[in-house]
């Protein structure tokens, strides 16, 4: 049996939820999310909780049951707070500005790289060197974030490019001078 499979997940009273055969809807404060439920996972709904549990033990319904659970546990999080990712950019002379629905960075490059906000997403510039992606899916801000730092990835020598705040860069040695 999945251990995290078997911990219901806790719904807050502002979480109105439509549980149709093979999807899960929930609608709530930061807006509303949909899951797809795969054959041989049940979900209930019962007194502010939502319990998963299997149909059988084949070997994808005992993989597709704690996966479940943990998407559903990120979308009651996402329709009641959010989730937020921070990214910053270091360098000399790197920057991001907002011109309508587009973000400009300045990277180094010959060129200004330009990124379109998609709608389904908030980026937010709370200064020109930090980016803050936030939304109710938890996969789309990842994803979003994620492109905005592929944009200009971390290099090692001199730890120049966009990274997460937080994430460790290892730094490698450059040349050294032999005599």
């Amino acid at each position: 049996m999945s251990r995290i499979g078997q911990n219901p997940v806790s719904v807050p009273k502002e979480v109105k939820i439509k549980i149709d055969p093979g999807s899960i809807s929930l609608e709530g404060p930061n807006g509303k999310l949909s899951l797809d439920i795969p054959h041989g996972i049940k979900v209930e709904h019962t007194d502010d909780k939502l319990v998963i549990n299997r149909v059988s033990n084949a070997k994808q319904n005992r993989a597709n049951h704690g996966t479940i659970r943990s998407c559903l546990s990120n979308m009651v999080v996402g329709v009641t707070k959010g989730h937020k990712k921070d990214l910053e950019i270091q360098g000399i002379g790197f920057r991001a500005n907002i011109e309508g629905k587009k973000i400009v960075f300045g990277l180094g490059f010959s060129h200004p790289v330009v990124y379109q906000i998609p709608e389904d997403v908030k980026v937010s510039l709370p200064n020109p060197t930090s980016v803050s992606v936030e939304g109710p899916d938890n996969a789309r801000v990842g994803q979003e974030a994620a492109k905005i730092r592929a944009l200009k990835p971390v290099e090692p020598y001199k730890g120049k490019g966009i990274r997460y705040v937080g994430e460790i860069v290892r730094r490698k040695q450059g040349k050294s001078v032999s005599k």
